[in-house]
């Protein structure tokens, strides 16, 4: 079977999967890591193999900067005690915890090995956590920390895989030197990506073709994770500041048909990749087993159980006191109230692994510098491929109870904030039709049409955000569609002049709710995603009224 058969039958896997998943309401990520292993044991399938060069590559950058993107930076900063606790301090304490844990069960298996090992699982991956979370209506801190959690600590738990690796190499570890490097990495990829989302937002400012700055878009994640990782700095910290740059800045980089292809390709392109990456998991099973088959099976059930159990046991260890103790600071406590106990339950049964995991492991070189081949790789793979079963499976399904059960609902911030913008959008347009009155740009006619209109809007917000009235007529659009009978218009010609002076007012209009609801997120008032949300609808009203001249 070619190589081009092999990719669009997995391609079709993952589509069918993905269906399936979506029959049933359960994450994808976890249908996919499943449908991979049975897939992986069927007679004459053919065997997968990654280039451990390429994984990285091909998965991480994209990965990385579409959800740096989305990321909303209020939130991000808001909980950045909480992130860091987690995508550093967590990140160590998995690492060393499996490292101790698989050198103490596993006979002969090296130091370097075991702190490998360690920082393969440390990352979290949260596409199934975030799915469950956002589809029950999770609160919104919770959320928050997760996704801010699962962005940086891939690049903690990288640097340290590269520093375990090293020492597996030479047999030689610094503790000083290696955090030493840790801070120049994490410091160095924060500048370079920096550097590069300048740069791509330079040249989206000066360029309007969707297709061209989609490209540069995704070139941008790949240079920015190459520049960095060239320069021996952190590649995943390089692509996650690029996206977190170039997202904050797309309401005024990007134009609505950018915007709205922009998102269509890239979250066709995330879930292409991710479904790509789960299902490569199940996938691997069957190989890595050939390279075991001198380990006893019970033996090698041990191992990953025991591992398994110490990355589960050591979030929880950490995020409970992780949430309380710093609280204890009267400085602290002040700004952040203490969080309730269910919502930091939520959070500790939230640590999922995934894609990243699977590309680290991977991407583990078959043999080290010098030729001799690495101590225990299969085992390595092996074991990671068990830690991302059972997260995924077990903490995954049972993820929807444990939110029920508790009685984690969200706090209503997200309804607040979008009622808030949209009814702010609206006062932005009556304010500007208010200036735009008498001064002649318009005819008062047309002026009347469109403050109907907004009264119309209003009303339907309003009533969809249960306010009382509830005397909406359909979402108001009908009174401005540009086919509205004009007194005096009973020639073509007056008749097209009073579109076009409609289509004008209207794009004013668009311009000044466009500009309020960017305000409102600047000032913090919303986060990214409510702005993203009413951006969207703004953007397709734009559209519609270019592609059909108002």
């Amino acid at each position: 079977m070619s190589a081009l058969q092999v990719v669009l039958g997995l391609l079709t896997a993952v589509a069918v999967l993905a269906m399936v998943a979506r029959r049933f309401r359960l994450p994808y990520p976890i249908v996919l890591v499943l449908g991979g292993l049975a897939l992986g044991f069927v007679p004459h399938a053919p065997r997968v193999r990654l280039d451990p060069e390429v994984v990285f590559l091909i998965f991480l950058p994209p990965l990385l900067f579409r959800s740096a993107w989305a990321t909303s930076f209020r939130d991000f900063r808001a909980n950045l005690r909480s992130i860091t606790l987690l995508a550093f301090g967590l990140v160590l304490l998995t690492t060393v915890g499996v490292a101790v844990m698989a050198h103490a069960v596993v006979p002969g298996l090296p130091w370097p090995t075991a702190f490998v090992l360690g920082a393969v699982v440390a990352p979290t991956d949260a596409v199934a956590a975030t799915a469950i979370m956002q589809r029950l209506g999770a609160p919104w801190r919770v959320v928050s920390v997760v996704e801010g959690e699962s962005l940086v600590n891939d690049a903690t738990g990288l640097v340290v895989w590269r520093f375990a690796l090293a020492a597996a190499a030479t047999g030689i570890f610094v503790p000083w030197q290696a955090g030493l490097e840790f801070v120049v990495a994490a410091a160095g990829g924060i500048a370079v990506g920096l550097v590069l989302g300048w740069l791509l937002a330079q040249v989206q400012l000066r360029i309007d073709d969707p297709l061209i700055e989609i490209t540069l878009s995704f070139l941008t994640a790949y240079a920015a994770y190459l520049a960095a990782e060239n320069l021996h700095l952190s590649g995943v910290l390089a692509v996650v500041t690029a996206g977190l740059y170039v997202g904050r800045r797309s309401p005024e980089l990007l134009s609505p048909n950018t915007r709205l292809q922009g998102l269509a390709v890239w979250d066709t392109a995330v879930f292409v990749l991710n479904g790509l990456a789960f299902i490569l998991v199940g996938l691997q099973l069957p190989g890595i087993l050939d390279g075991l088959r001198a380990r006893p099976v019970p033996n090698l059930m041990l191992y990953a159980a025991v591992v398994s159990v110490t990355v589960i046991v050591a979030r929880i260890a950490w995020t409970f006191p992780g949430a309380y103790l710093p609280r204890l600071l009267p400085s602290v406590r002040r700004r952040e109230p203490l969080p309730p106990l269910r919502n930091v339950a939520v959070t500790a049964w939230s640590g999922m692994r995934g894609a990243v995991s699977l590309a680290a492991a991977l991407a583990l070189p078959a043999t080290l510098p010098g030729g001799p081949f690495f101590p225990g790789r299969d085992l390595v793979l092996f074991l990671t491929f068990c830690v991302i079963l059972v997260t995924l499976v077990l903490q995954g399904l049972s993820l929807p109870a444990l939110i029920t059960g508790l009685g984690v609902t969200g706090d209503g911030r997200d309804h607040h904030e979008e009622k808030l913008a949209r009814f702010r959008a609206i006062e932005a347009a009556e304010a500007r039709l208010a200036e735009l009155s008498g001064s002649g740009w318009a005819p008062e006619g047309q002026l009347d049409l469109l403050r109907g209109y907004y009264r119309k809007r209003r009303t339907s917000v309003e009533t969809r955000f249960g306010y009382l009235r509830h005397d909406h007529d359909g979402d108001g659009r009908g009174a401005v569609d540009g086919h509205v009978h004009v007194d005096g218009a009973d020639h073509l010609a007056d008749h097209r002049r009073w579109q076009e002076r409609m289509h004008r007012l209207k794009l004013e209009l668009i311009a000044a709710e466009r500009q309020q609801v960017v305000a409102l997120r600047n000032q913090g008032a919303i986060g990214d995603d409510v702005m993203h949300r009413i951006e969207r609808d703004l953007d397709l009203e734009e559209l519609q009224l270019l592609d059909t001249g108002g």
